[in-house]
């Protein structure tokens, strides 16, 4: 009886997710029909466009919005005529946002009054219709726009995901969109598990199309994880060996130096795997495990990356480690549990470390191992692809190759190789080929990945923008553990602040054939 139970329970969990993936092709299909003339509309429209910054006050729009918008105007890259209007809860009138503009913000920066003059501030409610009309009243006098007049709105949310749904729908209820284009940008955590995400993207669908969304996820504006999709299709000698055959393990690692940053109250509702595992780490890892695109389009790169997490199998507990920063060697650095706004008994991970699997042809049998953490030993964002043992009876014992991707802080590609020490002797020594970026294309003004996506957005642009289906599937990988670490109360590993983490993270990762070897630093370490 038990068997037949099982057996009907896997019959429709498979009818279910067969169900939500014809869902999911019915809407693509609906957003990409209807959405085809609002397109060629935008590309080819001269009408004026007014940039919303949601937020206008707080500290993401401070700190990557704003800037963004200055620098994007000062290189002439969008149209010197774009109005940008701030809204917020925040009493301000003309004169005290213009100052706050030019002190907590632009700083005084060169041109910034040109910029300025094309900025304004609205404050009002987010959730009242009524009060959002206030913003149409303010771009209409500010471009002196009639009132049957269309222009293009951007809507930038630079708010907690809560506040998402019911700000557009209010937007969408005020009947500001009826005319002109319209573009919505939120920044991630899109839902707190699949199930909630499938409910917001369920909700903004029904007030917007797929190709009028353009989620946020920094990472694929950095010029190292664009640089990924180049090294691994332009170079012919790399794809022969971009396999199982080739290839150990592949580590993908995101390390804070910092704990929370006054910011506890809003991580301890996300944690570490919510906050940059699930959306990061999993945005590099579809980069760098996808087939080849059929073209660069955006819809042919997000069809690979979601073709690749559908082969994915959900993360098991068994291989899975997480944690939770305590104070440091010295006793000075405040613990995790002590920060402000974290319950006593919180068991939200500062720290995880987990084992993605794929189950495809190119990947069977390599481990992929994500890991990240705050309060670690420093700041680095990189990749290490493991390769396999020489296989040579003539050197043994020597260290893999590496090939090692550096994102942040300091971009540089090297490949990690044994070579002969000069001298008399045949000693071997790891060295490596250097890719730096500082050394080889100099210190220029490269653009912030804020700036990069904006850009996007106003020229619709949906490469670098995370589409339904793809963050749907990431959330089926990491949800189950989500739930039973919660169901459960499974309490993190403490971790001295200022380490590299659980040593339970270490052993996970040499489980699975990842070696690790003290004796070789890499020349610009130091510099990094």
């Amino acid at each position: 009886m038990s068997e037949n139970l099982n057996e009907l329970r896997q019959q429709l969990d498979a009818a279910k997710r067969r169900i939500d993936e014809l869902e999911v092709l019915v809407r693509q299909k609906q957003a990409m029909s209807s959405g085809h003339e609002e397109s060629r509309d935008e590309k080819g429209s001269d009408r004026n466009v007014a940039m919303v910054v949601f937020g206008a006050s707080g500290d993401l729009a401070k700190r990557k919005t704003y800037p963004a918008l200055y620098h994007l105007h000062a290189k002439k890259l969008i149209c010197k005529d774009v109005l940008v209007v701030g809204y917020a809860r925040t009493k301000m009138n003309a004169d005290e946002f213009g100052a706050y503009m030019r002190d907590d913000v632009l700083k005084k920066s060169d041109g910034f009054e040109e910029f300025l003059s094309r900025c304004c501030y609205v404050s009002g409610n987010y959730d009242k219709p009524d009060e959002l009309l206030q913003i149409d009243k303010e771009v209409r006098t500010r471009l002196q726009l009639e009132p049957e007049a269309a222009y293009d709105r951007i809507y930038y949310l630079a708010l907690p995901p809560v506040m998402y749904e019911p700000v557009l729908k209010a937007l969408h209820d005020s009947g500001i969109n009826k005319k002109g284009s319209t573009r919505v940008i939120i920044e991630k955590p899109f839902g707190h598990d699949l199930e909630s995400s499938c409910r917001m993207n369920s909700n903004l669908l029904r007030m917007y199309q797929e190709s009028q969304l353009y989620r946020i996820d920094h990472y694929l504006g950095k010029e190292m994880v664009l640089n990924m999709i180049v090294l691994r299709f332009a170079n012919s000698v790399f794809e022969p060996i971009w396999n199982n055959r080739y290839i150990s393990n592949v580590k993908i690692t995101l390390k804070e130096d910092f704990g929370t940053q006054g910011r506890a109250g809003y991580f301890d509702k996300y944690g570490i795997i919510r906050d940059v595992m699930q959306n990061h780490l999993m945005q590099i890892f579809a980069l760098i495990a996808m087939e080849s695109p059929v073209s660069l389009s955006a819809e042919d790169v997000r069809d690979e990356k979601v073709k690749l997490l559908r082969c994915c199998p959900p993360i098991s507990m068994d291989d899975l480690v997480v944690g939770q920063y305590g104070t440091d060697a010295t006793g000075k650095v405040v613990p995790y549990l002590k920060e402000e706004g974290v319950a006593q008994d919180s068991i939200t991970p500062t720290f995880a470390a987990a084992i993605i699997r794929i189950n495809n042809p190119r990947w069977s049998g390599v481990p992929f191992i994500v890991k990240c953490g705050k309060g670690l030993n420093e700041r680095k964002t990189e990749v290490r692809i493991q390769f396999k043992q020489v296989g040579s009876h003539l050197f043994k014992d020597v260290a893999p190759n590496e090939l090692v991707f550096i994102i942040q802080p300091k971009e540089a590609i090297y490949l990690k190789m044994m070579s002969k020490v000069p001298g008399f002797k045949n000693e071997l020594v790891q060295s490596e080929l250097n890719l730096s970026y500082d050394q080889r294309y100099g210190n220029g003004d490269q653009p912030d990945a804020y700036e990069r996506l904006i850009l996007d957005a106003f020229k619709t642009e949906h490469n670098l923008f995370v589409r339904t289906d793809e963050l749907e599937a990431s959330w089926s990988i990491y949800t189950p553990v989500l739930h039973y670490l919660q169901a459960n109360r499974v309490k993190p590993t403490i971790y001295e602040f200022g380490t590299r983490g659980p040593k339970e993270s270490d052993y996970l990762a040499y489980r699975y054939g990842w070696e690790r070897h003290e004796g070789y630093c890499w020349p610009q370490y130091k510099s990094v």
